[in-house]
């Protein structure tokens, strides 16, 4: 028994053929789309009166104390924002205006504890405490198994290294 996947536009319902042109509409924003982004599938003759109908907006970010600390962002046309500046025109005023830059990315200031089980024996450049290199050696096992879990190298305390490192029994 065989399988056939029929292919049909999600606005009209329409069969799509194997050799229809199909076009994916990606919806960003819409008051109905409740969970992130979605795909539709389409002929390109059911979306080719999209751009016609397509609006002049501006969107805008309002920093106030109604959003409770977040920017609220608000659509609207193009004209209806425009007739805001009354005091330059809204082109002049956009051309001359701040620029606002894009936040910099923040390195995490939290610092792993290797002194806990969750983080004992992860690779990493720093002193190792006695708190880590007992919960390493008693708890070896464990550790190894999350390290292999993580794709890490494990510990092996016939390894010289290692057996430095979190104070193993000399194996020689």
């Amino acid at each position: 028994m065989g399988k056939k996947t029929i292919h049909v536009s999600d606005f009209t319902g329409t069969v799509l053929q194997q050799d229809d042109e199909v076009v994916r509409v990606v919806v960003l924003e819409h008051p109905d789309l409740v969970a992130g982004p979605v795909q539709l599938d389409a002929t390109p003759g059911e979306v080719e009166s999209i751009d016609d109908a397509a609006l002049d907006v501006a969107v805008v970010e309002i920093h106030d104390r109604h959003g409770g600390g977040e920017p609220r962002r608000v659509v609207l046309t193009a004209s209806e924002f425009d007739a805001m500046a009354t005091d330059v025109p809204m082109a002049q005023l956009l051309r001359t205006a701040e620029r606002v830059r894009p936040p910099k990315a923040r390195k995490s200031t939290e610092k792993i504890d290797y002194g806990t089980l969750e983080h004992a024996g992860k690779p990493h450049r720093g002193r190792v405490t006695e708190e880590e290199a007992r919960l390493v050696r008693e708890q070896l096992d464990e550790v190894n198994k999350r390290l292999a879990d993580a794709g890490v190298r494990q510990i092996d305390p016939t390894d010289p290294e290692h057996a430095l490192r979190y104070g193993f029994p000399d194996a020689s």
